[in-house]
């Protein structure tokens, strides 16, 4: 991906119904800020086609015969390729969100989603900002909230060593190899169990007891 400031967003739509697809390309259709450069039908074509062409946003559905959308993010992340996901299914139960998230989803939105909700998200996803549908946040926090708190994951601790050293949640995806929004899901989640609020009293709290040392 180049992120060049003077093309359009280059966009992968990947669906298994037909119809839905050719709405999300009516949707972008004569806006010069978007291009729509290919289509898939489920996982295993998405990865096929966002290797094959310079993509810059995938619109992922998650549930899709063979291939599903976290498998086929799993997958996208593993060969470092840079496009970033942007989920856009009809589910936000916590069995969908949190295994998109984690697999490197920039964003989860449903397809309720108006319009201009959804342009806005692409761009900014395509600016690696995360985009959060308010259900699924409240899903996301609702499942971290009901946790009891425990020992940090080794991913957790990684993401920690990293704060702990100064980085920002950018460098830390771009060490990590996963999305920012990844990042802030594990930083909600070792909040939640070191009982902080914030970085700074993570480091904290994670040196006081030998976490961090």
């Amino acid at each position: 991906m180049s992120g060049a400031a003077a093309g359009p967003i280059r966009l992968l739509i990947v669906d298994d119904h037909p119809i839905v697809r050719d709405g999300l390309r009516g949707v972008f259709a004569g806006d010069p800020d978007f291009a729509v450069v290919a289509e898939a039908a489920d996982g295993a074509e998405a990865v096929t086609r966002a290797e094959a062409v310079e993509v810059d946003v995938i619109l992922m559905d998650l549930r899709m015969p063979g291939m599903g959308g976290v498998e086929a993010i799993t997958r996208l992340r593993a060969l470092g390729n840079p496009a970033r996901v942007l989920v856009l299914t009809t589910f936000d139960s916590d069995r969908d969100v949190l295994p998109a998230i984690e697999a490197g989803a920039t964003g989860y939105l449903l397809k309720d989603a108006r319009r201009d909700e959804l342009i806005r998200a692409v761009r900014a996803a395509h600016a690696g900002q995360s985009v959060l549908a308010p259900s699924v946040a409240g899903t996301l926090m609702g499942r971290v909230g009901a946790r009891e708190p425990d020992s940090l994951s080794p991913r957790e601790r990684d993401v920690l060593r990293l704060v702990a050293a100064g980085a920002t949640n950018q460098a830390a995806a771009r060490e990590l190899m996963v999305s920012e929004a990844t990042i802030k899901t594990h930083l909600i989640h070792l909040y939640n169990k070191l009982g902080v609020r914030d970085r700074a009293a993570a480091v904290a709290v994670a040196y006081e007891r030998g976490i961090l040392g």
